[in-house]
């Protein structure tokens, strides 16, 4: 029989909880595919209404700095008033929100569609995560830290597919994209009312609303040693998101209107599988090889920039994926994996924060240096601080590798050989916390 972590209750939907996982993964997926459906569209965008660069990445850090206070102020909300209320809100904020996009009829429409999303993805992000790691089937550890790290990049690179396609066959992209958009999320909010909760309710709600951020000290020290290579990543991606249509213009004017939500297809498209990949690498490795990819696929970026290569431009965008989706695998595995289910939300509602400003802030400085000294000084600004980040990344989590070769633990020959993966260090992949206190008693 399943065991249960104390404080949660079991799935009715399956004995198994495979379709209140599944769900839940689906909701994950769906949030970022809206988030990245808006880059082929950018183009479209810029020339109805005569958009700037720094108009785009405006309208991109909109819905990032949105959802950052949407973690700030709900990133726990749902540890204490449960997840599906949580998630039924978001959806439906995210309904409201494909449906002002479909209807934006100018620059403030759009900044006004992405606030709403951000503010919709924000609250359910760390809810529907939080629902995962409560869904944990002790027969598979790892499988929600597993599904927290892959979910995004595959609902990302959905997403910008998805949108791709449908501006180069569908009749009125820009309402198109959003209608379906919005069938997806009510069919979801009909199928989270049939679910159980996962979490019981607890005092406290309206005090977890106050900004702040809730980050255990074991989760704070993982999430150091990874952060280098978190913002690299992030920040990288965000480049490729809000101006990779015009970069790819730039290096390739000839080339198709598509192809620019096509090179950040190639970067999520390739993440996704390297989570999977990866899963079984400790946490510490995964993260320093997806920092060592980092640095060449800036170089590769700025190739692309000089030699006008849109071969090299893909090849870069392609190495980056397998850095995002190592470093994002390991770092959150390393910071998930450190804490108890009661802090579960908070926790990766902290790790977002991290993400999702790292994303937005290089943003809004590329289009600000593209709307003062061009578009090529904004990319190699980008690439070179990217590959600074990436480098202190390396340095930082091989460092602790070195010291351990060189200082082997004193009962290394007495040791189980499977202690390594039980072990609770924040850079060694483990079983969840809960999953082990549920077997201890």
């Amino acid at each position: 029989m399943q065991s249960v972590p104390a404080g949660l209750a079991p799935p009715r939907t399956s004995p198994s909880g495979r379709l209140p996982f599944a769900l839940h993964a689906s909701i994950l997926i769906a949030l970022l595919a809206a988030s990245s459906a808006p880059t082929p569209l950018y183009p479209h965008y810029q020339a109805q209404w005569q958009l700037s660069s720094l108009d785009i990445t405006v309208v991109f850090s909109a819905y990032a700095l949105a959802l950052l206070i949407a973690l700030l102020t709900t990133g726990t909300l749902s540890d204490h008033v449960g997840r599906r209320p949580v998630l039924l809100g978001a959806l439906t904020v995210q309904v409201a929100s494909m449906a002002l996009f479909a209807t934006a009829d100018g620059l403030t429409t759009l900044i006004g569609a992405r606030v709403l999303q951000g503010i919709a993805t924000g609250a359910a992000t760390s809810a529907a995560g939080a629902a995962l790691l409560d869904l944990e089937n002790p027969a598979r550890p790892g499988r929600p830290a597993l599904a927290n790290s892959i979910a995004p990049v595959t609902g990302m690179a959905a997403g910008v597919l998805a949108a791709t396609l449908m501006v180069r066959f569908a009749p009125v992209p820009t309402i198109t994209v959003y209608a379906a958009l919005i069938a997806v999320f009510a069919a979801q909010a009909i199928a989270l009312v049939s679910t159980s909760e996962t979490v019981r309710r607890r005092p406290g709600a309206l005090r977890s609303t106050r900004p702040h951020l809730a980050l255990p000290s074991a989760a704070a020290h993982a999430l150091l040693l990874n952060g280098a290579g978190v913002v690299a990543v992030w920040a990288l991606g965000g480049f490729y998101s809000s101006l990779g249509p015009g970069f790819t213009r730039l290096i390739s004017p000839g080339g198709p209107e598509y192809a620019g939500g096509m090179v950040f297809f190639t970067l999520t498209a390739v993440a996704a599988p390297t989570v999977y990949f990866t899963r079984r690498m400790r946490a510490d490795v995964s993260a320093l090889l997806g920092s060592c990819a980092v640095i060449p696929a800036a170089v590769l970026t700025l190739g692309a920039l000089w030699f006008a290569g849109p071969v090299l431009l893909f090849a870069g965008a392609a190495l980056a994926g397998f850095g995002f989706g190592a470093v994002s695998q390991g770092a959150l595995r390393a910071v998930v994996d450190s804490v108890p289910a009661r802090d579960r939300s908070g926790t990766l509602a902290s790790y977002y924060v991290l993400s999702y400003l790292a994303m937005s802030l290089p943003a809004i400085g590329a289009g600000a240096l593209t709307a003062g000294f061009g578009l090529r000084a904004a990319a190699l600004a980008c690439a070179g601080c990217v590959a600074v980040l990436a480098t202190v990344a390396v340095a930082t989590l091989a460092a602790p590798l070195r010291s351990r070769r060189r200082t082997p633990s004193p009962d290394a020959c007495s040791r189980p050989a499977t202690s390594n993966y039980a072990s609770t260090s924040p850079n060694t992949p483990t079983p969840d916390i809960s999953v082990l206190a549920t077997r201890n008693r």
